[in-house]
């Protein structure tokens, strides 16, 4: 096969068309993992350290999307790494707070919005009232930010979380938001409706506009926290129906899943996505590629490794991923991944010489 681009490869094998070789993507999305490197990594940008590894990558974009309200607002104020988001609807206010945590480069839910029963009604209130149409400065900006990249990569955008995970991580905590689930399904799924009604028309909005390579939706679906009968009730059919209105433009939609997955296999391979990214590898995660591939065999699966694996030496690395790769049928449809954000603890180096190993991998297509 002739050789091909980094974005020609990955839209080959979010399709499960047959690539040169394999893709590899270790995933670094902020300046936190290079901060912890000495130099001259340190000083790189993430573009530049994903021409050092000369790796696939695949870039998150910002949804092109701006939420419009008539009765409610959403206001966020940031200080000294605390962003406070208030809430304001005509039944009530509620008050989140994120802290951020500079090692990660990521933000953290300390309190959530959702705390008692009344609270349910004034999220319900907030959603209802939002409506979400395309921002055409954030297109321009995609635009531009694909056309600067050229096929040194692929870009993909997010939908958003799926109601229930986003009741779970952000609205209600996990604790809380099972308790108050158990206690009062009827308005707790009401606001589930309201939420499905915003990602249907993101969704809309999305496929009709992004000019990113894929969409996703955000899932982080662990049955850690989860159930399956949960899954089945509260994500596979708004999931699906997402998916619906993406891969009827033929677009691909993938989902990312970055926890225990082995016990919602079976469902997840009847759903319209076409594919799983993040898939993560025991002790991190519970699901091999062969066990994806097994029970998912038209699925993409993006992932097979996990972070405690990036902790061990090159060799150590290389040796799971050949005995993983080994193991499958085909190659189609792979991409090898640090499943979740790369360690900063992994050298550059280190992983330069398993994008190489990767590489040069005999893949079977």
């Amino acid at each position: 096969m002739a050789s091909m681009t980094s974005r020609e490869r990955w839209r080959a094998a979010l399709r499960m068309q047959p690539v040169d070789r394999l893709p590899f993507w270790p995933k670094i999305f902020d300046k936190s993992y290079m901060q912890a490197q000495p130099s001259p990594y340190r000083e790189m940008t993430i573009a530049e350290l994903y021409g050092f590894i000369k790796c696939d990558p695949h870039v998150p974009l910002p949804a092109c999307l701006r939420e419009v309200r008539t009765k409610t607002s959403v206001e966020s104020v940031t200080t000294n790494g605390v962003q406070k988001t208030t809430y304001t609807a005509l039944s009530g206010i509620l008050e989140a707070v994120d802290h951020f945590d500079v090692a990660s480069g990521s933000w953290h839910p300390v309190i959530f919005p959702v705390k008692v029963r009344e609270d349910i009604g004034v999220m319900v209130e907030i959603f209802e009232d939002c409506r979400m149409e395309l921002d055409a400065e954030k297109l321009e900006a995609n635009r531009k930010t694909i056309a600067w990249m050229g096929e040194n990569g692929s870009t993909w955008t997010g939908i958003g979380r799926s109601p229930l995970m986003n009741w779970l991580e952000f609205v209600a905590g996990i604790e809380g938001g099972q308790y108050l689930l158990a206690d009062y399904p009827e308005e707790v799924e009401r606001l589930f409706d309201a939420m499905h009604r915003v990602l249907v028309r993101s969704a809309g909005v999305l496929t009709e506009h992004s000019p990113v390579d894929a969409l996703y939706m955000i899932e982080d679906t662990s049955t850690t926290y989860i159930s399956p009968t949960q899954y089945d009730r509260y994500c596979k059919p708004q999931i699906s129906a997402y998916g619906d209105i993406v891969r009827s433009a033929g677009r691909p939609m993938m989902l990312h899943m970055c926890g225990h997955l082995m016990g919602l296999l079976p469902m997840l391979s009847t759903m319209p996505a076409d594919g799983f990214e993040a898939f993560t590898s025991p002790p991190v995660g519970n699901t091999t590629l062969l066990d994806g591939r097994a029970a998912c065999p038209d699925k993409t699966l993006v992932g097979g490794t996990n972070a405690t694996l990036w902790l061990q030496p090159a060799d150590s690395i290389i040796a799971q991923i050949e005995a993983d790769l080994d193991a499958l049928p085909h190659h189609r449809g792979v991409v090898i991944s640090s499943a979740g954000m790369m360690p900063p603890a992994c050298h550059p180096e280190t992983i330069k010489q398993v994008c190489d190993w990767v590489h040069a991998y005999p893949a079977r297509m």
